[in-house]
C-alpha cells in the first residue's frame, strides 16, 4: 500500500544577493499555485519558519535565509500511482512518447490533482520513464494547461529528457498552437512581445508587464476571421505560464471559453441577433479556452533526426469552428 502524506513541505535557501521583500509575496511567487491570501493564513497558523523561528507577514526576507513552509494537505499518495487512463500515442520508441493530450487532463499532480493525470496515465502505459524531475513528474519535460489540448512529449531516460529540456531551454523547438479568439485582429499577422508577472489583483492569474516579470514573445497569423471572432496560429518563442491566454487578452482578443482571462463573456458582435443565446449554446458545449497545442518540432536526442508531430483539433474546438463559420456563411450569402 502506498505511503499517504498529510503535509507538503517547502524549503528555500537564499542566495547572498537576495533583494528584501515581504515574505508572504516571495512565498506567492515561488511556490505553484500559491495565493497572497492562503500564504498569509499559513503564517498566521505558524506552518512558515525563517532560521527555525515563526515569523509575520510583513517579515522581509533576506540573504542567507532559510525557509521552510508546510502546507496541509488532505491524504494522498506520496507518488503517482498508476492509473488505466485511455490516452492517445502520436509516437513512441524507445526514448520518447508523443501524446495527443485531451482538454480536462492535468499533465502532472499537483494542488487539487492527485489524481486522473497524464502522468497516472503514463505510469500505467509503460514502466520507463525518466527520473530527471521530482517524483511526481516522471518523464515530463514541459506541459501545457489541464484545459488546453494538444501534443506532448515525455521522456523515457535521464539522458533524453536533458536534451529535450535544453532544447526548450535554448527555444529551439517548434511549437504551434492554433485558438479560436474573440474579434476580428486587424492585422494579419503580429508579434506580442512583452514581460509577463502574476496579476497584483489576483495571484492566481498572470498579466503582461512593461518591465515587470520574464519576457514573453508570441508570434500570430490569423487564419480566418468569422462574424464575432477568428482562428489563429501561434507559434512560441518563449514558454511562460499561460503565455497565449495572457497575451491574446492584451490585444483585446482573449480566447474563446478562457473563464480566466475574458474569454466567457461578449465582448464581440453584440449587435448580432440573439448573440447572447448563440454564444450560450457555444459555450455550453466549449467549457474550456478554445486553444490547441497543434503541431510539435524538435531534433530526437538519440538519432537526431529533425521530427515534427502535427494533431487534428479536438471535438469540441472543431465543433466550435463549424458552428462559427457556417452561421456566417450563412448570413453573409443572405446579405448579397
Amino acid at each position: 500500500m502506498a505511503n499517504l502524506i498529510t503535509e507538503k513541505i517547502f524549503r528555500f535557501n537564499l542566495p547572498d544577493g537576495k533583494k528584501k521583500e515581504r515574505i508572504d509575496l516571495f512565498l506567492a511567487n515561488s511556490i505553484e499555485n500559491a495565493t497572497r491570501t492562503r500564504i498569509q493564513k499559513l503564517i498566521e497558523a505558524g506552518y512558515v519558519t525563517v532560521n527555525a523561528k515563526v515569523i509575520k507577514s510583513n517579515y522581509k526576507v533576506a540573504p542567507r535565509d532559510y525557509i521552510e513552509v508546510s502546507i496541509p494537505v488532505s491524504p494522498r499518495p506520496e507518488f503517482p500511482e498508476p492509473e488505466d487512463i485511455p490516452i492517445e500515442v502520436v509516437f513512441e520508441d524507445e526514448y520518447i512518447i508523443i501524446v495527443n493530450k485531451g482538454p480536462g487532463m492535468a499533465v502532472h499532480p499537483s494542488l487539487g490533482n492527485y489524481s486522473g493525470t497524464l502522468v497516472h496515465a503514463l505510469l500505467h502505459h509503460t514502466q520507463k520513464l525518466s527520473a530527471a524531475n521530482t517524483p511526481g513528474r516522471p518523464g515530463i519535460v514541459h506541459r501545457i494547461d489541464k484545459d488546453t489540448s494538444g501534443l506532448v512529449i515525455v521522456a523515457k531516460d535521464n539522458y533524453t529528457h536533458s536534451h529535450l529540456a535544453s532544447q526548450f531551454s535554448r527555444h529551439t523547438i517548434d511549437r504551434e498552437y492554433q485558438a479560436i479568439v474573440w474579434g476580428l485582429p486587424d492585422a494579419d499577422s503580429g508579434t506580442i512581445d512583452t514581460y509577463i508577472c502574476r496579476s497584483k489583483k489576483d495571484r492566481k492569474k498572470f498579466t503582461a508587464s512593461v518591465d515587470e516579470g520574464k519576457r514573453a514573445i508570441t508570434h500570430y497569423e490569423v487564419l480566418q476571421r468569422f462574424e464575432f471572432a477568428s482562428l489563429v496560429k501561434l507559434k512560441l518563442k518563449t514558454g511562460r505560464t499561460h503565455q497565449i491566454r495572457v497575451h491574446m487578452a492584451h490585444i483585446g482578443h482573449p480566447v474563446f471559453g478562457d473563464a480566466f482571462y475574458g474569454g466567457r463573456a461578449v465582448i464581440y458582435g453584440s449587435q448580432l441577433p440573439k448573440i447572447k443565446q448563440r454564444v450560450a449554446n457555444l459555450l455550453d458545449v466549449v467549457q474550456r479556452q478554445a486553444l490547441h497545442a497543434k503541431t510539435l518540432g524538435f531534433v530526437h536526442p538519440v538519432t537526431k533526426e529533425h521530427l515534427i508531430f502535427d494533431s487534428r483539433l479536438p471535438k469540441d474546438m472543431q465543433y466550435l469552428l463549424d458552428e462559427i463559420s457556417s452561421t456566417y456563411k450563412e448570413d453573409y450569402d443572405t446579405d448579397i
